[in-house]
């Protein structure tokens, strides 16, 4: 079995795994981490699903006057769209709601970006839901990243890798981030 093939049999027994022990948590907390309480500009995701809960880490990085960038897919990429917390402003892509607006255009103003998994392993390597979107826009940038799991979804075995793979600088679960 080759490592593609490898992820995508992870990918189904990490889903299936999360689906049976989801448990909503609040990752507000973040806020007031060093990397996130100091930065200005932080992209994070909109969550969906059982995905650990982004919606009062978003609000409270938005009320805290920062600004917040959510991301939005074009082709193969991600593109970031600032996000001040109105609920109508999204469109539907599968099971994904999307920002609507301009892209944010000064990409190196971006500090900090949170990032969903499914799976980090010990190195800050992460299983995401596949497609790639989240490595090619990491591999543009220097800002710190901190990938979000639920409890025991970090990964004692090293994840399988690919070349395009980029490791995160932290994890986080509820009450616990772990730098890399």
């Amino acid at each position: 079995m080759g490592i593609s093939e490898e992820k995508t049999a992870l990918r189904t027994r990490y889903r299936r795994e999360r689906n049976a022990r989801y448990i909503e948590h609040s990752f507000e907390f973040l806020a007031t981490i060093k990397e996130l309480e100091s930065a200005s500009v932080i992209a994070s995701y909109r969550s969906y699903g059982v995905e650990p809960d982004t919606q009062a880490l978003n609000r409270k990085l938005i009320l805290d006057g920062k600004t917040l960038l959510l991301p939005r897919m074009s082709g193969d990429s991600i593109e970031w769209v600032q996000w001040n917390g109105d609920e109508s402003a999204f469109s539907r892509n599968k099971n994904i709601e999307e920002p609507i607006g301009d892209s944010f255009s000064d990409l190196d103003a971006i500090e900090v970006i949170v990032v969903p998994a499914l799976r980090i392993d010990r190195s800050g390597y992460r299983l995401g839901q596949g497609g790639g979107y989240y490595d090619r826009a990491l591999a543009k940038t220097s800002a710190f990243t901190i990938g979000l799991i639920h409890p025991d979804e970090i990964s004692s075995e090293d994840l399988p890798r690919e070349p395009w793979d980029i490791p995160l600088r932290a994890a986080a679960t509820p009450d616990l981030v772990t730098r890399f």
